[in-house]
Formats: structure tokens, sequence, C-alpha cells
């Protein structure tokens, strides 16, 4: 009698489990097919929005712009890139030495010349400023005097 009773308890308990795990499969497929009306139910409305002309949804926008704006970024990022590069290039004297000083000029070609080599101005080359420096700025600019004729 006790083995009877036993096996029955065993068949009660594997039957239980059975019975609670098909109501979790019975819930997650419910589950799921909510989610599969929602999302063909955002499809729908995505479709008519495009056949009116608008964006399929408002979060599809935003990622949109989101799209763009980092290409922009990336694009404007490569052209800095290549803009640095190009002026490390520029600044490279051709002995190899790097140097951000503005080239000034060291020959000039004759008009006069079938021939237009550039010539070196030597001595007599023109007088090129630097830039003021910040102290400038403690300094009054001239007024200048009317000139009476």
């Amino acid at each position: 009698v006790n083995e009877l009773q036993g096996r029955i308890k065993e068949s009660t308990r594997r039957m239980m489990a059975v019975v609670s795990e098909l109501s979790m499969r019975q819930a997650s497929a419910m589950i799921l097919q909510q989610e599969l009306k929602e999302r063909e139910l955002f499809l729908d409305t995505c479709h008519r929005r495009l056949d009116q002309g608008l964006p399929p949804s408002e979060d599809l926008e935003l990622e949109w712009q989101h799209i763009l704006r980092d290409e922009k970024r990336r694009q404007a990022d490569q052209q800095e890139k290549d803009r640095l590069v190009e002026e490390e290039e520029r600044t490279q004297l051709p002995s190899g030495v790097y140097t951000r000083a503005e080239a000034r000029p060291n020959a000039y070609i004759p008009l006069g010349d079938t021939l237009p080599l550039p010539k070196p101005y030597g001595a007599l080359a023109p007088f090129k400023p630097s830039e003021p420096g910040n102290n400038i700025r403690h300094i009054r600019k001239p007024e200048p005097k009317p000139i009476e004729i």
C-alpha cells in the first residue's frame, strides 16, 4: 500500500510539474502574441505615415537625425584631420624640421628677363613686421594731428 501511495504521489508531482510548465509556456505564448499584434499595428501606422509623406514615427525620425548628425560630425572630423595633415606637411621645411613660422620671401622673379628665374633679395629683402604682442593693448594709439595748409 505504501509503495502504491508513493507512486501516486510521484505521478501527481510529475503531473503538477508538467501542468505548471504548460501554464508558463501558455503565458509566454500569450505575451508573444500580444507583442506581435502591437508590432503589426506599429508597422501599419508606419506605412500609413510614409504614404502621407511623414516620417514613419517620431522615434525613427529622432534616430535618423542622430545618424545624420553623427555622419556630419565624422565628416567634419575627417576634414579636420586632413587639414592638420596638410598643415603639417606645409610646416615641414626641406631640411625635415617642423616650423610654425610663416615663410618669408627670399627671392623675386624679375619681369624684364626672357627667362623668369628667381633672383635672391640678398640684403634688400622686404620688411615684414611680426604680429604685435599681448602687451600692446596697454599702449594708446596716437591721435594724428590735423594738417593745416
